[in-house]
């Protein structure tokens, strides 16, 4: 009951944050986190559902006491063959509970006490799921970004090869063809540009869309520099991470409530085969046309009584229920190993993914160095009229490519080793 109360107090806590919440003006990582989670339809509407749940195992409880009902009816009878007309009424007051039903009324409020467990654990997935969007994208954005410098930087070099080139060309040092190589090249990379510009803006968007923001709202995004400490962090055994994994990951926790209820659901099913014993009193009184007040005084009656519902035969429906009942129970078993199954595919995906990132930064990181200073020096030679402008432009082709792949590397071994702490229930840590 104690805990209930402190997650309904969280929940009214959160929505009155929700309220009075104020969009910050540079949206880091932390900030678009922190929104996300108050603010994201999905993870609202399980918040709902947690309620809900609360609300329904109030109402199992109170089937263990008894129900009251008060009936009042009036009646008028017109009849030709009568010299007047008449009319009476009827009050009553009825109560009833039920003595046994075999434990079905209370195996229900245990198995709805399960279901409110796992509609908590149902919230922290959705919130867990809205984490895992925000970081993808939010690291999308920086990737995005740094592939836009990157294009820039080259645009201009590109635009300062153009002129360079024009003015070779007009002093008869290089052919028409090398010039028109020069101009192909600065249009590519300008269009190069403006696509990486163009994912940003859309990878903006996508996050802007998570965070339920306003068309009119700014998203100014907090870039941050990040370092090969960031890119190249130690990753423990992928044995520990799937068992802390298995620990803290709520579908997992979820799951093993459902084989848990499926169980309970079982032995309702076979209260069916028990007889029920309900107790019911009454109290009520009738009135005619005339002397209402001694007619509801002499009408006036007291009943009480004791019902026992053995069954006998009922068309099967008791056995199947609970045949099905024990089939659901497999079936919730069933889904806890797939569920097992399909984390470890997830964490083994992302461990793999993360180790091979980081080899491929290392080596994207070596080649880069190795083809500016290749590129310096062939650009050196160009000047000098020792390369030809294909050599120039194939080795600065070159030296761009490597350091697309390596910032992709770069942002996939953040990302992968992120996704493995989240995995873990363990804090986000891009600084």
């Amino acid at each position: 009951m104690k805990i209930r109360i402190i997650i309904i107090s969280l929940l009214a806590l959160l929505t009155m944050n929700l309220a009075a919440q104020e969009k910050p003006k540079q949206w880091d990582l932390t900030n678009c986190i922190n929104y996300a989670l108050q603010n994201n339809i999905q993870v609202q509407k399980s918040k709902i559902t947690l309620e809900t749940n609360f609300v329904s195992t109030k109402q199992a409880k109170a089937a263990l006491f008894p129900n009251l009902s008060a009936t009042v009816s009036q009646s008028f009878t017109n009849n030709p063959f009568v010299p007047a007309n008449t009319y009476g009424g009827t009050y009553s007051i009825n109560s009833s509970m039920t003595l046994f039903d075999g434990g079905k009324i209370k195996k229900n409020i245990e198995q709805q006490k399960l279901a409110e467990q796992a509609s908590q654990y149902d919230l922290l997935n959705s919130q867990k799921n809205i984490q895992m969007s925000i970081l993808q994208t939010y690291l999308q954005i920086l990737y995005a970004d740094e592939s836009v410098k990157i294009n820039q930087a080259t645009v201009k070099v590109s635009e300062y090869q153009q002129t360079r080139g024009e003015g070779l060309l007009k002093a008869g040092s290089i052919s028409k063809a090398d010039f028109a190589q020069l101009q192909s090249q600065y249009s590519t990379d300008k269009y190069q540009l403006v696509v990486s510009e163009n994912t940003l803006s859309t990878d903006k968007l996508q996050l802007k869309q998570l965070l339920e923001l306003e068309v009119a709202d700014e998203l100014n995004i907090v870039i941050l520099e990040l370092t090969d400490m960031d890119v190249l962090k130690p990753l423990p055994s992928l044995q520990n991470i799937y068992a802390n994994a298995l620990n803290a990951m709520p579908t997992i926790k979820s799951s093993k409530l459902s084989i848990q209820m499926a169980g309970l659901e079982t032995e309702k099913a076979k209260t069916g085969y028990l007889p029920t014993i309900s107790l019911s009193a009454g109290v009520g009184t009738t009135h005619g046309s005339s002397d209402i007040g001694d007619q509801l005084k002499n009408g006036l009656y007291e009943a009480i009584g004791v019902s026992v519902s053995i069954p006998i035969f009922n068309n099967r429906e008791t056995k199947s229920t609970v045949e099905k009942a024990i089939l659901s129970e497999k079936t919730s078993k069933l889904n806890l190993q797939d569920t097992e199954k399909t984390l470890l595919k997830d964490v083994e995906s992302a461990y793999q993914d993360a180790l091979s990132a980081q080899s491929q930064y290392a080596a994207a990181e070596e080649k880069v160095k190795a083809l500016q200073t290749s590129y310096d020096l062939i650009d050196q030679q160009y000047k000098l009229g020792m390369k030809n402008t294909l050599e120039l432009l194939t080795e600065k082709n070159n030296l761009l490519t490597a350091q697309q792949n390596m910032i992709q590397a770069k942002y996939l071994s953040i990302m992968n080793t992120q996704l493995l702490n989240l995995y873990q229930d363990l804090p986000i840590e891009i600084k």
